[in-house]
């Protein structure tokens, strides 16, 4: 006798309803051991990974943009991948705490890894994270160009020597202090990006001479997240308030920057140097761009930076971040006032403002 079973939209629909129940009463049953030191089934493991590559993958290939890795700001990157990273996926020479290497799934040796992804591909990877991971996310999504120095960091990984890679993340200060206890260990740390004024690095700037309230103000503004960096976020979350006052004291008494000396002609051309200077000393009213000696100049307040004698390259890269992308809408870029004023300015005039101030 032959029996035949009807299939019908009501009794699909009660078999998934069905599935969806026992599933909800597995979970409520607590009888699922999610304990990290059971590990994953190995279909599980490769379901799991095989899932995160192609994810990956895709989004890499349609969010990405070239170029997707910046080799100009290693010693930043390399000091950050110190004190943030090397715990759980080690460095050249150094292994990787044992405990972080208990989780599950536990995080891999970039030496090893990196070579098996795009540069695309490590750039998703660091900006946005892996979920059911304890890779997170970059702390600062808007700084892209942070992202980009620590891909072309961790590409550097499988060939670099232990020698090398101190002299990149340490600097002349020695190992980054993940607590600092004392005046020396945070200074030590700072010193690892900012020495000699700021080891030749275009990204990172001269702190030597600038104003105290300005330095403390940002290192506050880093560590509450007001001020966005995914590498200073992080240095100015290991130090306490008091060793903040501190810091800013000392670079302040530093040389380095000043706020009278005179700043010769630093532009392409005599046209170039009159927009210039009349951008600094009246605005560019045209474009509702207000004078940069309104806030900048000497006397004015402790709370703004001085930029006289500062990286050009520095000064240059801040304004580019502020102007932002320019696909995104005016409505949805930051409102904040140096952004908007940046999004005003000329970008032609952009280089030529950050050399007038940098002149020595």
């Amino acid at each position: 006798m032959k029996i035949t079973v009807r299939i019908t939209w009501r009794r699909v629909l009660g078999a998934l309803a069905m599935l969806v129940l026992a599933g909800l009463a597995l979970a409520w049953s607590g009888i699922v051991n999610i304990a990290a030191s059971t590990g994953h089934w190995a279909i599980t493991d490769w379901f799991l990974h095989w899932s995160m590559r192609n994810t990956v993958r895709t989004y890499a290939a349609l969010t990405v943009q070239a170029p997707a890795a910046d080799p100009t700001g290693l010693v930043s990157a390399a000091g950050h991948y110190a004190a943030t990273c090397a715990t759980c996926h080690g460095a050249p020479g150094e292994r990787p705490s044992p405990v972080m290497q208990s989780a599950t799934p536990d995080a891999p040796d970039l030496a090893q890894t990196a070579v098996t992804w795009s540069d695309k591909e490590l750039f998703w990877i660091i900006r946005n994270g892996i979920k059911f991971t304890p890779m997170p996310a970059w702390p600062a999504l808007a700084r892209e160009d942070e992202v980009r120095r620590m891909v072309a960091f961790v590409r550097r990984l499988p060939t670099i020597t232990p020698e090398a890679y101190r002299a990149l993340a340490y600097g002349p200060g020695g190992a980054p202090a993940r607590n600092p206890q004392t005046f020396d260990d945070a200074l030590a740390d700072c010193e690892r990006c900012h020495a000699d004024g700021g080891r030749d690095q275009p990204e990172i700037p001269v702190l030597g001479g600038q104003k105290p309230a300005y330095l403390l103000d940002a290192l506050r503004g880093f560590a509450t997240g007001r001020r966005s960096s995914g590498v200073m976020s992080a240095a100015a979350a290991r130090v306490d308030a008091a060793m903040m006052r501190a810091l800013a004291e000392h670079y302040a008494n530093l040389p380095g920057l000043t706020e009278d000396r005179d700043m010769p002609q630093a532009t392409n051309s005599a046209q170039e140097h009159a927009l210039v200077e009349r951008a600094i000393v009246n605005g560019l009213p045209e474009h509702d761009v207000p004078a940069c000696a309104k806030c900048h100049a000497p006397g004015k307040r402790p709370d703004y930076p001085v930029l006289a004698g500062q990286k050009a390259s520095y000064l240059a890269a801040r304004l580019w971040l502020w102007r932002g992308d320019p696909a995104i809408v005016e409505a949805r870029q930051p409102n904040d006032s140096m952004a908007m004023i940046a999004r005003r300015i000329p970008k032609q005039l952009l280089e030529p403002l950050a050399r007038r101030y940098a002149a020595q």
